[in-house]
């Protein structure tokens, strides 16, 4: 039923990963409600969001910051309380859980370096960057990446050490680093690392197999359509977009190949109309509802799911990425207050 490194079934699951399925519910039932959304809604000042915040999961996790305070704060703050939360759980897991929570951090380490590399080619000071990374992305030859001038120099000097190695050995041009080279790099670190984090998911087999291939394939088209989306009036041939595209997903093969043909957004919807999930999303796009804010909202769903099976990992990337589109929601409802923009303090994507 399982593949090699599969990991227990209903009658074995719990001796390895029980403690910290429970662990991972319990920390999703703190997730805000539509109850929380409607006094955080009502707030007129950012103090006010403290207090609210102050009654629910997130305790008096801005007690100690001075006045006045910022969104930006509070942004940093909910993610470190996130943070602690994974860190708490990975440092205690064992195989093969191990391993799959350090898949759900490479994500992070890919927009880190893609990051770093950008700022050092604008001039900008790496412990400035560094302060901006995403803390789950942390690796330790990160400061080097300010004296990297090349593909060939970025693998050999900075990430041949890091788990992301085996994903850029494919992408290797001698060609000096700018902004269109830089976005390939992330787009085919992020094809070769969703490839291998789906193939591992199905390794394991079981409930874990079955929540991941849903969720991973819904990240690989939405890759895809967002790379197409991005390409139309760059320099990026039909050719090298196609070749960016993962390997898997709804809409692989067919459906990826005839968006490497697409040349406007028209076509694009043309294209996903075929398919049920998507046509729902891109119907439901809007003046007000970005075709971002539709797969956020498609991403909560399928997030949501996880939590509805037993005896599988798939809870522990959900979790993750409720908790990400709750901060997302947590700092769109305060930039509104700080902006006085309350007419817009509504259009947050609610999750329970």
């Amino acid at each position: 039923m399982f593949g090699t490194r599969g990991h227990g079934g209903i009658f074995t699951f719990n001796r390895n990963d029980g403690y910290f399925e429970a662990l991972v519910r319990g920390y999703r039932a703190g997730i805000l409600t539509q109850a929380d959304y409607a006094n955080l809604i009502q707030c007129d000042a950012l103090e006010d969001m403290k207090l609210h915040l102050a009654q629910t999961d997130y305790g008096d996790f801005l007690a100690n910051e001075p006045s006045p305070l910022h969104t930006t704060t509070i942004a940093e703050k909910c993610l470190e309380r996130l943070v602690n939360e994974f860190v708490h759980i990975r440092n205690q897991a064992v195989e093969p859980l191990a391993t799959f929570l350090d898949y759900i951090t490479y994500g992070y380490m890919i927009d880190n370096v893609v990051l770093l590399i950008t700022g050092t080619l604008h001039d900008r000071d790496v412990t400035e960057l560094i302060e901006k990374c995403h803390p789950l992305g942390f690796f330790k030859s990160m400061a080097t990446l300010s004296a990297v001038h090349s593909v060939a120099e970025l693998y050999n000097t900075v990430l041949i050490d890091t788990p992301l190695a085996p994903y850029i050995q494919n992408c290797l041009l001698e060609e000096e680093l700018d902004e269109m080279n830089i976005e390939v790099i992330r787009n085919t670190l992020y094809k070769a690392y969703l490839e291998d984090f789906y193939n591992y998911c199905k390794e394991l087999g079981g409930e874990t197999e079955m929540i991941m291939s849903d969720i991973l394939q819904f990240e690989a088209d939405r890759r895809a359509i967002n790379i197409t989306i991005n390409s139309f009036g760059t320099e990026l041939t039909k050719d090298d977009r196609e070749l960016l595209y993962p390997n898997f997903g709804v809409l692989y093969p067919e459906g990826t190949s005839k968006l490497a043909k697409t040349d406007d957004i028209d076509q694009v919807k043309e294209i996903l109309n075929a398919y049920v999930a998507y046509r729902d999303i891109i119907s439901d796009t809007s003046a007000e509802k970005s075709l971002e804010d539709a797969f956020f909202e498609y991403e909560v769903k399928l997030n949501k799911m996880a939590f509805q099976t037993q005896f599988g990992y798939g809870v522990f990337y959900s979790y993750i990425k409720l908790r990400e589109q709750e901060i997302r929601n947590i700092v769109w409802i305060a930039e509104c207050i700080s902006q006085q923009m309350k007419s817009k303090v509504n259009q947050f994507i609610p999750i329970f």
